[in-house]
């Protein structure tokens, strides 16, 4: 059987710049998982002693607390830091730009449509900076039923579909005068999305590795499963069934944005096994 890595899969920068954050803060605690791979989160707990806190009021004065990569409701962080926290933000950029997007144009008397997950938190976070009227939807179709003025400013969660957000787009623009759209899915989220697809094309099973909890992995499992029907979502090799592979002949693999290289490599290494079995 021939195994295949997607071009473009695994971290991502904002991961790799929140792994190195936390990773230089020893004996800190992220507010919430730092990222949406449990694997990972444990293997800083066990070599760097980051812990893993979700309740706000565990961090005390002096204490250091690393800002998850999805970033946090706005009146948190303003918490934290009355609490004479030490705050190291660890928000991926990419999720900040749309915080910063929600405010501005809210201030400026616009009402806010965020596509993406509300219970998500990275959309908590960028509600929270809305100072007017705030609305999420999470597919095109509840474009209808939400009651906006006419000034109308667009943002969507990092790792959301493209083609979904242009449909939105494209209804707000129908019955509205102004609408400002803000293009804030990340170019990772592309690269990885484009990648699955063209390889979940040529294999009869893909392999999509990930946090249960992570939108982009979710994303990426979605995509493969419309090109390739035996497409599974996995959180490491542990996971891996090897009746999926009998009678196959090309195995795709790729990784959602928080998964290390090292549970990718794992994963390669036993269905490398299995094929060769």
């Amino acid at each position: 059987m021939k195994i295949e890595l997607a071009e473009s899969y695994g971290f991502c920068f904002g991961v790799k710049r929140a792994i190195k954050i936390a990773e230089e803060n020893r004996n800190s605690a992220t507010y919430g998982p730092l990222i949406h791979n449990a694997n990972e989160i444990d293997r800083l707990k066990n070599d760097f002693n980051v812990a893993l806190s979700e309740n706000l009021d565990s961090f005390k004065v002096g204490d250091t607390a690393v800002i998850r990569t999805h970033g946090i409701p706005k009146q948190e962080l303003s918490l934290l830091n009355q609490r004479s926290v030490n705050v190291v933000d660890a928000t991926c950029p990419y999720v900040t730009k749309p915080q910063q997007i929600v405010e501005e144009m809210s201030e400026k008397g616009y009402d806010i449509v965020i596509f993406g997950d509300e219970a998500h938190p990275e959309i908590k976070g960028v509600k929270s900076y809305a100072v007017g009227n705030v609305f999420v939807i999470n597919s095109p179709e509840e474009v209808g039923s939400l009651r906006l003025r006419e000034k109308v400013a667009v943002v969507a969660q990092t790792t959301r579909k493209i083609e979904d957000y242009q449909q939105i787009v494209a209804k707000l623009m129908a019955t509205h005068k102004e609408v400002r759209v803000f293009n804030t899915i990340c170019n990772a989220t592309f690269d990885n999305q484009d990648a699955v697809r063209a390889l979940a094309q040529k294999a009869d099973v893909m392999i999509i590795i990930g946090g249960k909890n992570s939108s982009n992995t979710k994303q990426l499992h979605a995509i493969s499963k419309e090109f390739c029907p035996d497409s599974y979502h996995i959180e490491s090799d542990h996971d891996i069934d090897p009746k999926w592979f009998e009678g196959k002949e090309f195995c795709g693999i790729s990784a959602g944005a928080s998964t290390p290289d090292w549970i990718i490599d794992g994963v390669v290494k036993k269905i490398d096994l299995l094929a060769n079995a």
